[in-house]
């Protein structure tokens, strides 16, 4: 057997759609795997109920068919589904490592990208990489056609996950399809403070640079309570606030002595919203690690 702990992810970042994420040191899935003549799935943990077990619709089940490694997998979620924390990636990207390892296909963690990205088409459509990557190697990534950039960055942040449910797939029909020259020019000098942030391990910096004018605005009308959610973190403190990946989840950068006041703050404002919601102290962690061989 093969254990693997694969975090939950942040995606977009604001201003880095489709581009930019942030692997986070908690929450977290586990995943075992066992070698199988076919593959089997079984489901435990937070919103096991509304997972399949069905490897042809199962992200997991993509991840061992696209490896030609037939297993009985058990997946322990630690990452709710349709949190906007990469539920689906942090799955994926645990059962490509421990299916690597299980099966010694001899494939680096930048080679798994694109394997376990297949796992995160069966759940959005399109294989997407902006969760997978830092879920498999950690910290800030940059991932593009051309391959993925990764920066070990250390950031403080609050991940407020609202009991709501976006899927992947209603978030990505109303992303607008085209944008004016001022709003591309905003986003690009927002997305590159943001990676001179994180490069720079700077919070306020990583903070300005999430501001974004066009996808974002789009999906917080999603976030019953999202705009007093945000004002209410950046008055505690934090140096920015957006939406994490398809949301849910609403994502605030601020100083390690901050984060207490900003997640309280971010609860506060959902609650007076009358929606619950569960807030994580955490920060920029590592990727996928394994447990046991």
């Amino acid at each position: 057997m093969v254990t693997v702990r694969a975090p939950a992810t942040s995606a977009n970042l604001g201003s880095g759609f489709d581009v930019f994420g942030v692997a986070l040191d908690r929450p977290a899935d586990i995943v075992h795997v066992e070698r199988a003549d076919r593959t089997t799935i079984e489901v435990t943990g937070v919103g096991s109920q509304y997972i399949p077990t069905d490897p042809d619709r199962n992200v997991v089940g993509a991840v061992a068919e696209a490896l030609d490694a037939p297993a009985h997998i058990r997946i322990d979620k630690g990452v709710r589904p349709s949190s906007g924390l990469g539920s689906s990636a942090a799955s994926s990207a645990a059962a490509a490592v421990a299916l690597n390892e299980l099966y010694d296909r001899g494939l680096s963690r930048e080679e798994l990208v694109p394997v376990a990205a297949e796992g995160e088409a069966v759940v959005s459509g399109e294989a997407h990489a902006d969760n997978v990557a830092p879920a498999l190697l950690g910290g800030f990534t940059v991932a593009t056609d051309e391959g993925v950039t990764t920066v070990d960055a250390d950031i403080p942040l609050v991940a407020c996950l609202p009991e709501i449910a976006v899927s992947t797939r209603d978030a990505r029909r109303v992303v607008p399809s085209d944008a004016s020259i001022e709003d591309m020019v905003h986003t690009v000098g927002r997305a590159a403070t943001l990676a001179v942030g994180m490069c720079r391990r700077d919070p306020d910096l990583v903070g300005a640079g999430m501001h974004d004018r066009v996808v974002t605005p789009a999906r917080a009308e999603l976030i019953n309570g999202y705009h007093a959610v945000r004002e209410a973190a950046l008055d505690a403190g934090a140096s920015g606030v957006t939406v994490s990946g398809a949301g849910p989840s609403v994502l605030g950068v601020c100083q390690a002595a901050d984060r207490t006041r900003v997640a309280g703050a971010m609860l506060e404002a959902f609650d007076e919203a009358d929606v619950d919601a569960r807030a994580y102290k955490t920060r920029v962690g590592r990727g996928a690690e394994v447990f046991e061989l």
